[in-house]
């Protein structure tokens, strides 16, 4: 006699789709949070150094006034 066909278990199939979907939408979402630290560090550090420079400069004496 034939075997009945093995059925298979969508519950877990289902569930495993869910946990691999959550999962990749929480690892896009620190991606784009660690990117976007980067670039908020970036634009801090170069406007920080460009306050510096202009502030280096306007206490620097100046060749005109000598």
């Amino acid at each position: 006699m034939k075997a009945p066909p093995k059925r298979t278990d969508l519950t877990a199939r289902v569930a495993t789709m869910i946990v691999a979907i959550v999962m990749f939408v929480i690892a896009a979402l620190l991606y784009n949070a660690i990117k976007g630290k980067h670039e908020y560090d970036a634009q801090r550090a170069s406007a920080t150094a460009m306050s510096a420079s202009s502030a280096a400069l306007a206490s620097s004496p100046t060749t005109a006034s000598q």
